[in-house]
């Protein structure tokens, strides 16, 4: 009897949550239903826009996903003079692209590397952007032409700015190696010595990563009260303990956003490193993108599924990096 009176009991506490389920998922469908009722004109402006993020993101991401995991590779299907070659085939082989590559020591190095090159240049970056957004938040004069001069690098298109650097640091005939010949010094092989070809390619980008830093560490110097300069002034805070109790925490929202912005695109940032370098000298600044447009189009450009893999692995990473940040930024209390 109580055996059976323990089982009535728990069939009722089970339909009573498959109940609380039901409305509440019910609750949350009659919330959308009112959502797209009451909000039709906005949710009619916004489809176009997310179906062209589908068709353009959506569906290459998608596809790339679908041949990472497949043995897509045209590069081994046999081919028959005068008739057209026989179609790549698409057999699912799960995880075994994914295990190559990360069995490759190439993969490490690369990440080393790119890791290393990453940390330089958004490191630098932001502390020559905020110094100079510093510089700029104070009344000086011909402040305006300073502004204009310094945001100048991240108007011009960066192929432009990379070869205008490539020509500096010439080995024979650039700038650099012509100052340091007057002044008495041997030539450097900036972009052929692997060293001074990771140091080229780190000013190059930190030069293009500066303007935007300070741009936006500007806009945020601007947005803190001066009120709180003076308090401190009047308080007798010394530069630096102003600097670090009201300038720092006053730019913490924007500055955590522009570090995460700049880390994803020098993590990515092929033209730097492909215009400048291709990688070279050897594989000396070979990064993950460049090593696998190298290996797509150059060494193998018929596999597909290597291709996509590499691919995969990159957009992987920099997910784990955003979380991994944004989690990091909530125990601080700035969550955006």
């Amino acid at each position: 009897m109580a055996v059976e009176t323990g089982r009535s009991s728990v069939a009722a506490a089970s339909a009573r949550s498959a109940r609380g389920r039901g409305r509440g998922t019910g609750k949350r469908t009659g919330a959308l239903r009112r959502s797209l009722t009451t909000h039709w004109y906005a949710w009619s402006m916004v489809a176009p826009v997310v179906a062209v993020i589908g068709v353009i993101i959506g569906y290459p991401l998608a596809r790339g996903l679908y041949l990472s995991l497949t043995d897509a590779n045209e590069a081994n299907v046999e081919r028959t003079i005068g008739v057209n070659h026989i179609p790549a085939t698409y057999d699912f082989v799960g995880l075994d692209n994914y295990t190559a590559i990360l069995k490759d020591t190439v993969f490490w190095d690369r990440l080393g590397w790119t890791v290393v090159w990453t940390v330089s240049c958004v490191a630098l970056s932001f502390v020559l952007g905020l110094a100079l957004a510093t510089l700029l938040n104070r009344k000086v004069r011909g402040r305006g032409f300073y502004r204009m001069a310094l945001i100048l690098p991240w108007a011009v298109p960066a192929f432009v700015s990379v070869f205008t650097w490539r020509l500096l640091f010439n080995e024979r005939s650039g700038l650099f190696n012509k100052l340091l010949a007057g002044g008495g010094f041997d030539s450097v092989a900036w972009l052929n010595d692997p060293t001074w070809a990771k140091v080229s390619v780190i000013a190059v980008n930190v030069w293009l990563g500066v303007p935007f830093m300070m741009v936006a560490l500007l806009g945020g110097l601007q947005s803190i009260a001066g009120e709180l300069y003076e308090a401190a002034e009047m308080d007798g805070a010394t530069p630096w303990q102003r600097f670090r109790h009201i300038t720092l925490p006053g730019l913490r929202g924007v500055s955590s956003t522009v570090v995460l912005l700049s880390a994803i695109w020098t993590f990515n940032m092929f033209p730097v490193i492909f215009l400048l370098t291709r990688g070279g000298p050897g594989d000396a600044t070979e990064i993950l993108v460049t090593y696998a447009y190298k290996l797509s189009f150059v060494v193998s450009p018929r596999d597909f599924a290597g291709s996509a893999a590499w691919g995969v692995l990159i957009l992987l990473l920099l997910s784990a990096f955003a979380v991994v940040y944004r989690r990091a930024l909530r125990k601080q209390g700035d969550v955006w």
